[in-house]
């Protein structure tokens, strides 16, 4: 199987551990082990302190199994898969599809929701949304599908732009996959992290028969470095052929991971809470730098999750710009070409606790008049 670049990861690798500053990380900071273990029940801690390095069950532990079966209806642990979230959307697309498939994808759309899908050699078509509000129409996705559609693959809250649904749309999409026959893989990696009046909406497994739900604790819980995600679905056997597939991945996952994985979600309260109020506290400032500087050309609020994308008032394109800024302040950006999007967009992430330090050195390099802005 042949496979293009990940644009977006390959960016990242050139800046992200160079860059003084993150401003479009989408994952939140990254807490320390002891404050994971300072959680710990006497139960819990007594899993970490025994923990024998040897290899773990391929699924996934059942205690962890079970720990991730509270955030769902389903009941039993044969519904959910664990192991990386990349790895189980490359698992679930092989075992799902096949050459001639036809593929709704939502766009834009972090690479390896549609990139995989591509190289599988199934066509794409992309559902996008309002670019004056970041809003998606149902109407349109209906539109979109075709007798031979296998799959559609929804992100929300959505990466980048923060676009979320109301519970009668998802409803729509889960009615017009109904329809036609077709799963229906809901990427919830940001679920949780509600920071406007919208009502939390419901994973996509417990609505539909065909629907397949990926959740892990990287941005939600900023718990990146577990590597920990799972799919949930009400398809015992589709999860059991994401499971042999994985044989030819990681196997299995890391004992300690599993283990601080158990801890993290008998405690999400903890995790989760903290980064919605920052989150929130970062949103707002941006918004007030936003009003003093006429390079953001629009900036429409994240509805849910921890992303925006903002619309740039510039001369060049955002890569230039982009990489412009991290070679001379340190910050660095994500330009929308790493999302194959047209339009001067970059992504801005909130969930950080620096991010008032590096909206004072952004400010400040805008003073210099270095940027040219449109007039």
């Amino acid at each position: 199987m042949k496979i293009n670049d990940f644009k977006l990861e390959r960016y990242f690798a050139n800046h992200e551990f160079t860059a003084k500053y993150l401003l479009s990380s989408s994952d939140c900071d990254g807490w320390e082990m002891n404050d994971v273990l300072q959680l710990a029940s006497p139960r819990e801690l007594k899993l970490w302190e025994e923990l024998q390095l040897g290899y773990t069950e391929s699924e996934g532990s059942s205690m962890l199994r079970e720990s991730i079966l509270q955030f769902y209806q389903q009941q039993s642990i044969e519904q959910v898969v664990v192991s990386s979230p990349g790895e189980l959307n490359f698992s679930l697309m092989n075992v799902l599809l096949s050459r001639g498939d036809h593929v709704v994808c939502i766009a834009p759309a972090y690479q390896s929701l549609y990139e995989v899908v591509r190289s599988l050699g199934c066509s794409l078509s992309f559902w996008k949304p309002d670019p004056e509000t970041w809003e998606f129409d149902t109407n349109d996705l209906e539109q979109l599908v075709r007798v031979n559609t296998k799959l559609i693959i929804i992100n929300f809250p959505h990466n980048p732009t923060g676009g979320y649904l109301t519970l009668n749309q998802l409803s729509e999409i889960v009615s017009v996959a109904r329809k036609h026959g077709a799963y229906l893989f809901s990427d919830e990696m940001y679920r949780k992290l509600m920071i406007s009046d919208r009502e939390e909406l419901p994973p996509v497994c417990d609505l539909y028969e065909k629907g397949i739900s990926l959740w892990g604790l990287s941005k939600s819980f900023g718990l990146a470095g577990l590597r920990t995600g799972w799919l949930v679905s009400q398809d015992k056997d589709l999860l059991k052929k994401v499971i042999a597939f994985k044989d030819y991945l990681s196997i299995c996952s890391s004992g300690p991971s599993e283990v601080l994985s158990i801890i993290a979600l008998n405690h999400a309260d903890a995790f989760i809470l903290p980064n919605m109020e920052k989150i929130r506290k970062n949103v707002s400032l941006f918004g007030e730098f936003t009003a003093e500087h006429d390079i953001i050309s629009s900036f429409i609020p994240p509805k849910a999750g921890s992303t925006a994308f903002v619309k740039l008032n510039i001369e060049n394109t955002s890569l230039e710009f982009s990489d412009r800024l991290v070679e001379q302040t340190g910050i660095m950006t994500v330009p929308a070409e790493m999302f194959d999007t047209e339009g001067k967009y970059i992504r801005i992430g909130f969930g950080r606790r620096n991010f008032p330090e590096v909206m004072e050195v952004f400010s400040q390099y805008l003073k210099t008049g270095v940027v040219r802005t449109k007039k």
